[in-house]
């Protein structure tokens, strides 16, 4: 039997809408690039959109980033890190803000299997190249021999940004009459990098108030891990337990809860980045967080700023972190 192939689609060009609306190539992309400098009828012009949507018509990415100039590609890097509720909230901030100013989102998680940040940003012809923290001065030159105009944020890539969320909790705590704090490390090796910066923002708010550093536990998310951790607090006479994130709190409490204990009563913990279940704990979970929606605000204006030869804009992506307080503390 003779195999019958199927041929995709004959992808719709800017002829086709020319020829459907009755008018040249050029008119077509001048209305579709919105050449203010163009004098067209509005009723050339409706004719002209009319068309391009009953034949579906994609502009060719090549063609509008010769048109204007650069493409309209801005490339994220994602550390390879468990994808939180706070990052998933500065990426649809970040995406939403730079669609608003006709740029497209696309996304790289660095560390992963796969083409290298430049290889994968000249590939899809990013005009910026946008990160959580600074580049790696190789990494930033890297990418703007491979097109990108734009590399944010600017800065040292060793600059601690996670410092402030350990002394936060550390501080809150302290605050509150803790003298013997613990605190709770993630399982995940992807996510230690991180902790020991948090960790070392609690180790330096408890040298500050004159007291011992936190003792340290590692927490994975199971009650086992947890539970121990607990008995050696309690061991300890730790009052107070800043962890390194909300899951890793969440854990603790379920430790606390399969011991017959109760937080804060024998037990305070504070946990960072409030995800949507840290308000439904029980108890209800304190947390210390990042704006990062008003992050991903700021970077998109700061990527427009760059792209339109504005003043720079490198503040970090995480601004100040704050305390959202519940009954766990």
């Amino acid at each position: 039997m003779k195999r019958q192939t199927t041929r995709s689609a004959k992808r719709v060009t800017s002829s086709d809408v020319a020829f459907a609306a009755g008018v040249s190539r050029t008119t077509v992309s001048f209305v579709l690039n919105n050449r203010a400098d163009q004098s067209i009828s509005e009723a050339t012009r409706q004719r002209v959109l009319d068309a391009a949507q009953r034949l579906e018509y994609r502009p060719n990415a090549s063609g509008r980033a010769l048109a204007a100039g650069r493409s309209d590609i801005v490339l994220l890097s994602i550390p390879d890190l468990p994808m939180g509720a706070g990052i998933n909230r500065f990426v649809e901030e970040l995406a939403a803000a730079l669609g608003s100013h006709d740029l497209t989102l696309v996304t790289h998680l660095a560390g992963a299997h796969g083409a290298p940040l430049p290889d994968v940003c000249a590939t899809v012809n990013a005009s910026a190249v946008v990160g959580l923290s600074p580049f790696e001065p190789e990494t930033a030159a890297a990418l703007r021999r491979a097109g990108a105009e734009v590399v944010l944020p600017e800065g040292h890539p060793d600059e601690p940004i996670m410092e402030p969320v350990g002394r936060l909790q550390a501080e809150h705590l302290i605050g509150r009459g803790h003298r013997r704090l613990g605190y709770a490390l993630p399982g995940h090796p992807n996510l230690r990098s991180m902790a020991q910066e948090r960790l070392l923002g609690a180790q330096q708010a408890c040298a500050d108030a004159g007291l011992e550093p936190p003792a340290v536990r590692v927490v994975n998310l199971d009650i086992t891990a947890a539970t121990e951790a607990v008995q050696a607090w309690t061991r300890d006479s730790v009052s107070g337990v800043c962890a390194f994130d909300d899951d890793t709190a969440l854990a603790v409490l379920a430790g606390l809860r399969e011991t017959g204990r109760n937080a804060p009563a024998d037990l305070a913990v504070i946990g960072a980045d409030d995800i949507p279940a840290a308000a439904l704990a029980g108890p209800p979970l304190t947390t210390v967080v990042f704006d990062l929606r008003s992050a991903g605000r700021r970077r998109a204006e700061a990527v427009v700023s760059a792209l339109t030869g504005g003043p720079p804009q490198s503040s970090p992506v995480s601004g100040r972190p704050y305390i959202i307080e519940r009954r766990s503390t």
